[in-house]
């Protein structure tokens, strides 16, 4: 699967530093070619010989180091070539110096120098990565298109009274050298590549005078994330988005619309060059029989005036020309999860649904993060907790590509 890759793997100065020792070993025996790149401070938690034995390749302290002489310019020789840069552990450090364009050592200035995809998986103290700098800084490096992978709630390294009751609900944790190998395995196999993939996403506005409109909380985040990752891995997108504030992934065909009809009417022209429909827009199940042309004033009686009718059912009007695609809905709940969800399953005829309780805190509509519960057509129950949307995108669509 790596043969031939070039992967850059940055280690910075956290305890974490020792597990990327396993995480190097087997990205070689995969056949990646692997350079390692140390902090200073990272050298002092695990030694730069362990990973020139476990990379077969010098490992990267300083650029000017005389073993490094057979490259005329590392810093730029190797980046050209790089396939993937991976930095892991990432330091609150290395992350506020990267976001800030501070190039101080082989890491950062290696960092600047790539175009390659890179991964970045944070590890620090729970305290630490809450931190509004340390968002900001990692909100920063999102927008420029850095990976993020965790960190997440567990066990830390630090055993002071305070961290000792926190360690296992904060974030802060890396995440686990699995789950980054399969990241890696996923930027590389291109799994999607030759599916043609419908992805609809944020809310509608329904219209009831030249002013105002009825219309939901839903960001658009999560379809986007949806179609930004199925096009990460190699898949033909197109993009049904109601109003959002979001910018258009780059390499995706987008179609803006307002409405529920307005929707149905892109969705259903589309539906047939599509393999696969993920219907992650938060589609109104209710509009205005009619728009007045002027302003309603509020008055007696004049909320009698704006009669409401129901919107075009997408899902359930591509039911009968189906066929061989995958439909893959969502339902946005606030309670009786499952059991809301099994029965929009059923009624629409889907393959799979993806549920979320849009009541609790930090998750769901215009939130970074989601926690849904995904049922398949056989009833079968998968729970995803917390995680980034960005993230989360990834392991819904490892999901879809079991949908053959």
């Amino acid at each position: 699967m790596l043969k031939n890759k070039t992967i850059l793997v940055g280690v910075s100065g956290s305890i974490a530093a020792y597990k990327i020792c396993g995480l190097v070993s087997r990205l070689r025996r995969e056949g990646a070619d692997v350079w390692v790149i140390m902090t200073e401070a990272a050298t002092k938690l695990v030694t730069p010989l362990t990973f020139r034995t476990l990379s077969k390749n010098p490992v990267i302290v300083d650029l000017f180091a005389d073993e490094l002489s057979t490259l005329s310019v590392p810093h730029i020789t190797l980046t050209e070539k790089a396939d993937l840069f991976l930095v892991a552990p990432a330091t609150a450090n290395v992350l506020g110096k990267i976001a800030h364009g501070i190039a101080d050592d082989p890491l950062t200035t290696m960092v600047m120098a790539a175009v390659c995809p890179k991964i970045i998986c944070p590890a620090m103290n729970g305290r630490m990565w809450e931190n509004a700098m340390v968002q900001e800084n990692a909100q920063t490096l999102k927008k420029q298109g850095y990976k993020f992978l965790g960190p997440v709630a567990g066990r830390l390294a630090c055993d002071t009274t305070t961290c000792a009751t926190e360690r296992n609900t904060k974030a802060g944790r890396m995440v686990e050298i699995d789950e980054i190998f399969k990241e890696i395995g996923r930027i590389f196999a291109a799994d999607l590549k030759g599916r043609k993939i419908l992805v609809t996403a944020g809310p509608t506005y329904e219209d009831f005078d030249p002013v105002r409109y009825i219309g939901n909380r839903s960001s658009g985040k999560m379809g986007y994330a949806v179609a930004a990752a199925a096009a990460g891995r190699g898949a033909e997108v197109v993009l049904v988005a109601g109003p959002t504030a979001l910018a258009e992934p780059a390499g995706i065909k987008v179609i803006k619309v307002r409405s529920a009809s307005e929707m149905y009417r892109a969705v259903t022209q589309n539906f047939q060059s599509a393999d696969t429909l993920i219907m992650a827009a938060a589609v109104s199940d209710f509009a205005p029989e009619k728009v007045s042309a002027q302003k309603i004033k509020k008055g007696p009686g004049a909320g009698k005036l704006i009669k409401l009718a129901a919107t075009p059912d997408i899902l359930k009007s591509l039911r009968k020309n189906k066929g061989s695609r995958k439909i893959i809905g969502f339902a946005a709940e606030t309670g009786d999860l499952v059991k809301n969800a099994r029965q929009k399953l059923k009624d629409k005829g889907l393959d799979l649904i993806v549920a979320n309780d849009v009541s609790r805190p930090g998750v769901g509509f215009g939130a970074d993060d989601n926690a849904v519960k995904i049922i398949s057509a056989a009833g079968k129950v998968f729970d995803l907790p917390r995680q980034p949307k960005s993230e989360l995108a990834n392991r819904i669509l490892d999901f879809v590509c079991l949908q053959k």
